[in-house]
């Protein structure tokens, strides 16, 4: 026999029967079906498991982000032994005063992994762009810079539309949204920390070296204390070839988008630089609505095209100051 408050505390309860004998409709018994993931979120694969209690959440992206920069810092490396690339050993001050700045770095990837696993390509890129009126804010304001009115327009339009993007997302995540804002944040420190040494000898393939080989060490003995590392064999695709060959395959492409980067900016005039940064953004939201699904409604395309308008004024900034 089990009592009503017993039955109904474990889900078994079922009202009593109607007069006349008719039976109520049967109910399912048991746990309620999972719920499907919004359609935003990128489809499931080797390089980015599905959300699953049998998957940590800690490990399924910290180990991918340590691999990446593991083989980011091997690369480089590499190059450097092979004269591809320059890089000086620097004194042991710069290496500290350059610390800072790694361990933003670090809550860059780490946050921005977090975010883009939650959210489509093109709600990322537009709160990515957020950070670059976060750094014309802190100049106009605390640093008092004289800045051009193209420049302005471009912070407050990015920031407007970094703002109105969650009131208009019909798939918002809250803790996509919060990784997010945590990786502009970082993106925005890291910038005008960035700004900040103009007098760093360290050149930018030597900040890059330092950001790898420090995020990296870094993330690995953070795998410990989270629990990463003894909760490994619980991972679906731990031994799944692919899943370890796309972590290769990123830390690749990072690479060399990252190298691609330095060369850019070492040979380009900044407002050609920051015309071909802004076009690789564009493409990349394009074709991501070609292979992810995203629901789009008329608010939220506004906050979008807000959001590369934007994008197109700080373009023009750059070129004008040139």
């Amino acid at each position: 026999h089990v009592s009503v408050g017993g039955a109904r505390a474990a889900g078994r309860w079922a009202p009593p029967s109607p007069p006349g004998g008719a039976a109520p409709p049967a109910r399912p018994v048991g746990p309620p079906p999972p719920r499907r993931p919004p359609r935003g979120l990128p489809c499931p694969g080797p390089g980015r498991p599905p959300a699953s209690p049998s998957a940590p959440a800690t490990w399924r992206h910290t180990s991918p982000t340590r691999w990446q920069t593991l083989i980011g810092g091997l690369l480089l490396h590499l190059s450097w032994k092979l004269g591809w690339v320059e890089i000086s050993s620097g004194s042991r001050s710069h290496v500290l005063a350059w610390l800072p700045a790694s361990v933003l770095f670090v809550g860059i990837i780490y946050a921005g992994s977090r975010a883009l696993s939650r959210l489509p390509v093109p709600v990322f890129l537009t709160l990515h762009s957020a950070a670059d009126g976060l750094v014309c804010a802190f100049r106009r304001i605390v640093l008092r810079e004289r800045t051009s009115l193209p420049k302005i327009s471009s912070a407050l339009f990015v920031l407007a539309a970094a703002a109105c993007l969650p009131h208009h997302d019909a798939q918002f995540d809250q803790e996509g949204y919060f990784w997010a804002l945590s990786h502009l944040l970082c993106v925005g420190a890291y910038k005008i920390l960035l700004k900040a040494q103009k007098s760093n000898v360290l050149s930018d393939i030597d900040q890059q070296y330092l950001n790898y080989i420090f995020s990296a060490v870094l993330l690995t003995f953070a795998s410990y204390p989270t629990g990463e590392l003894l909760r490994a064999v619980e991972f679906p695709f731990l031994y799944f070839y692919r899943f370890h060959s796309s972590c290769w395959a990123s830390g690749f492409l990072g690479f060399f988008l990252s190298l691609s980067t330095v060369k850019l900016k070492s040979q380009m005039a900044p407002g050609l630089c920051t015309g071909w940064m802004v076009f690789a953004k564009v493409i990349t939201a394009g074709l991501s609505l070609l292979c992810f699904d995203m629901v789009l409604n008329p608010p939220m395309v506004c906050c979008l095209l807000l959001g590369g308008l934007g994008e197109a004024l700080l373009v023009y900034s750059e070129r004008s100051s040139t």
